[in-house]
């Protein structure tokens, strides 16, 4: 796509793509091992509480001694990706269906 060593500009050649220019520059970084071991555990953990979100996937893990923040165990859940289950409103109240013959 973006050739460097093209004699057309990098600004140039973004804007004949249509992309932004500042996804040219953008390099990924890698995930170290401990990264990866940390993530290992918030999907273990999200196995077993599919209703944790990051708040308490961040205290299950200083639990176990890992002292990460909210915001961090959030990142790691989106490029992982998995979110919490969330909770549906009046689950304990039956469900009560009408047909509209009934209100005749």
């Amino acid at each position: 796509m973006i050739d460097r060593g093209h004699a057309l500009p990098l600004v140039a050649q973004a804007r004949q793509l249509g992309i932004i220019r500042g996804t040219i520059y953008y390099l990924l970084r890698s995930i170290t091992d401990a990264g990866l071991t940390i993530m290992r555990r918030i999907d273990e953990l999200h196995l077993l509480y599919p209703f944790a979100g990051s708040w308490m996937l961040r205290d299950l893990l200083w639990q176990e001694g890992v002292q990460m923040g909210r915001l961090h165990v959030a990142t790691l859940m989106k490029r992982m990706p998995i979110e919490a289950i969330p909770r549906r409103p009046n689950t304990s109240k039956p469900v009560l269906v009408y047909c509209w013959q009934d209100w005749r």
